[in-house]
């Protein structure tokens, strides 16, 4: 009896982009764009909030820096495995402190306790092992650090907007740009975060608004600027999560 290999999420499409990362609307990066947009004041509003000062700050999948370069007021870090998108990011880096690494999200290249907060992106759906992503980012955060993630649910629902959805919809979004069963439950995540010595203390999902632009979008299969995304109480599509790692050991029970 022979077996099908597994469906492969195709991450190669990231280094063809250029200088799409940040100017095409007739791509599903353009989402990304959109997704950023909300989700980078509520970062920048937590780190605030939990620590009041500039933070040490690292960027797993950084891509082209939507996040890390929009982080100017902290010392961040961006690693991602692609050297294409890395170079668009630097040179989209206005404040020239932001530092990008080539590396593996698996192997972080960073001494034990050295960021105050890690955030992963859209990216632990784009890996085949999630736990290893989030064991590396349990080991490089300081004590009472914290770790932002935003995924996919896996379910129906997901599949159906998230990837049928998009591929139906928006011009030249490549085969395979997500794949269901990379996808990963809120639980799924949990679990694995509690097994690395984080708490996940906040989960919120997201969707996007039902607004004049995302009528353009069916109609023209073009993403503009005025396209937005909305938190929301359910987590059946994405959610953003954050996690907290103890300032005190773990006792067996």
């Amino acid at each position: 009896m022979t077996h099908s290999p597994k469906q492969q999420v195709n991450n190669a499409i990231y280094s063809q982009l250029g200088q799409r990362w940040y100017d095409a609307d007739d791509d599903p990066i353009a989402l990304l764009r959109a997704e950023s947009r909300l989700r980078n004041p509520w970062i920048r509003d937590e780190l605030s909030r939990r620590f009041g000062r500039a933070c040490m700050v690292l960027d797993v999948g950084c891509g082209a820096g939507f996040l890390s370069n929009d982080l100017g007021d902290h010392l961040v870090t961006g690693i991602d495995a692609s050297e294409p998108s890395l170079a668009i990011a630097r040179q989209h880096d206005r404040s020239g402190r932001v530092r990008y690494d080539l590396g593996d999200a698996t192997r972080l290249p960073y001494a034990d306790a050295s960021f105050d907060a890690v955030c992963a992106m859209d990216f632990l759906e784009h890996v085949e092992q999630p736990a290893e992503v989030i064991a590396e980012i349990g080991r490089v955060l300081k004590p009472d650090g914290v770790f932002f993630f935003h995924t996919f649910n896996r379910n129906w629902l997901a599949w159906l907007i998230v990837i049928k959805g998009v591929e139906w919809l928006v011009r030249n979004t490549p085969r395979d740009l997500h794949v269901l069963r990379l996808f990963l439950t809120p639980d799924e995540v949990s679990t694995m975060c509690q097994r690395h010595g984080l708490d996940v203390v906040s989960l919120i999902g997201m969707r996007p608004c039902i607004d004049g632009a995302f009528v353009r979008l069916i109609t023209t299969g073009r993403i503009v600027p005025a396209f937005r995304f909305t938190f929301t109480r359910s987590t059946r599509l994405a959610y953003c999560g954050i996690a907290t790692k103890p300032n005190r050991p773990r006792w067996p029970y």
